[in-house]
């Protein structure tokens, strides 16, 4: 079993409850998931949607290569965890991250990270921001059982095939309000 987030860019509309819900759990000054508009011109439209990103949890990752104190810890399940104990906030991870997902704590000086609420997890609990996304654009996945999304990228995303993420998305519906019908020679949008 490997656990990862999967996001429905269709349903997600931005509203920052996954933020708040991460911010207020780990009692944090800031949230270790943070909400991306993307916009995208692609096959002869303007598309518009947003994505609640954290870490990604990834196959390969640079935080794990990178960290000095060897601060990070790769469980069975494929969740990345941090132990900020031996953390001493050089930053070093931050920058080695495709989507800088670790996070600087203004107060403790150390680095920060989502662990997909792995305490919750192993009481069988969902992650709080899951829980918290009033349009069930959220969930925590199970990789090796998952047909729901199955897509790694979509249009102006960053590609980030070395560190292969974690992360599974469903597909781009045009059929939602989030896309902006437009005519690319002109100026005028339709929603």
């Amino acid at each position: 079993m490997r656990i990862s987030f999967g996001i429905d860019p269709n349903r997600c509309n931005g509203c920052r409850a996954c933020e708040y819900a991460c911010r207020t759990h780990k009692q944090l000054p800031m949230s270790l998931r943070t909400i991306h508009e993307v916009i995208d011109q692609s096959e002869g439209r303007m598309i518009r949607y947003y994505l609640a990103l954290s870490c990604q949890h990834c196959e390969n990752p640079e935080c794990f290569r990178v960290c000095p104190e060897r601060t990070y810890i790769r469980r069975r399940d494929g969740i990345i965890t941090h132990s900020s104990g031996r953390c001493t906030g050089c930053n070093r991870c931050i920058r080695a991250c495709p989507t800088q997902s670790p996070q600087h704590n203004p107060i403790t000086g150390k680095i920060e990270k989502c662990d997909l609420c792995v305490s919750d997890l192993d009481e069988e609990q969902i992650p709080h921001s899951v829980k918290n996304c009033p349009t069930k654009a959220l969930y925590a996945i199970d990789l090796d059982k998952n047909t729901l999304f199955s897509e790694k990228w979509l249009p102006g995303m960053p590609k980030t095939p070395c560190t292969k993420p974690g992360l599974r998305l469903k597909k781009l519906t045009s059929k939602l309000h989030h896309f902006i019908k437009a005519d690319l020679g002109g100026s005028a949008y339709n929603e």
